[in-house]
């Protein structure tokens, strides 16, 4: 199959999933799809199920591509052994992505959310990115480090990234959205503000559940807009 027929494959799966990072994927050795006379890739089932072992083991895991490297050619090789995340369910050990805290919640604007803590190499690899982009990113307060670790959102904010890059979308191009989400956030604190000093109990709460409920509104209105912009765009 084609690098295309791959993708759809995992789309279902791995809705983030590009093909810039398949080809990502390849160039740091831990897919080899064979080639034909003319150079174009062909996938196997084969190659499909490695892609989705690594695209979990990202994901689900947070694993850095070396581990998940290693470990597939230890299987390569006829070597049998447990996955890398296997050391998460021995007693006594701790887990090995690196996280502040566990959360059954979901969090409130989605994405793996700002209890995950990812190193610089974790979130490279995570999102599939180059050093080069990661700090475009950071110059332009896309992405920020909090400490020396990366959240959950600054995850989803580089994988939105390079996906975007499929679509010729550059990091300049992003600011608008950064500047447009500066403006909501500040109309957010306006509301919020008077609860903020408010000094009886619960007032904090009120003023985080406030702010994540009109973020919530405004992320629909935002996404109701969108689409109707589209279909006058589109529609003929």
């Amino acid at each position: 199959m084609t690098i295309g027929d791959a993708l759809g494959r995992l789309r279902a799966d791995f809705p983030d999933v590009t093909v810039s990072k398949i080809r990502f994927l390849e160039a740091e050795g831990l897919i080899e799809p064979q080639r034909t006379p003319s150079g174009y890739r062909k996938f196997t089932q084969a190659d499909v199920d490695r892609l989705r072992f690594i695209l979990a083991a990202q994901r689900d895991h947070y694993l850095p591509l070396r581990v998940i490297k290693d470990y597939l050619r230890a299987r390569d090789r006829g070597e049998t052994a447990p996955p890398p995340w296997a050391a998460e369910d021995r007693p006594g050990r701790g887990p090995r992505r690196l996280v502040a805290a566990e959360s059954t919640a979901e969090p409130a604007m989605g994405g793996p959310g700002p209890e995950v803590r990812l190193t610089r190499r974790q979130l490279l690899d995570g999102a599939a990115i180059d050093e080069e982009l990661l700090v475009r990113l950071e110059e332009a307060g896309l992405v920020r480090r909090v400490g020396r670790h990366y959240d959950g959102d600054a995850l989803v904010v580089a994988r939105a990234a390079a996906a975007l890059g499929d679509f010729g979308l550059e990091v300049r191009h992003l600011r608008a959205v950064k500047a447009a989400a500066d403006r909501q956030l500040g109309l957010i604190e306006q509301v919020v503000a008077p609860l903020l000093r408010r000094r009886g109990p619960g007032a904090h709460e009120e003023a985080e559940r406030t702010a994540h409920r009109i973020a919530e509104l405004s992320l629909r209105l935002h996404a109701a807009l969108l689409a109707t912009g589209l279909r006058e765009t589109l529609d003929p």
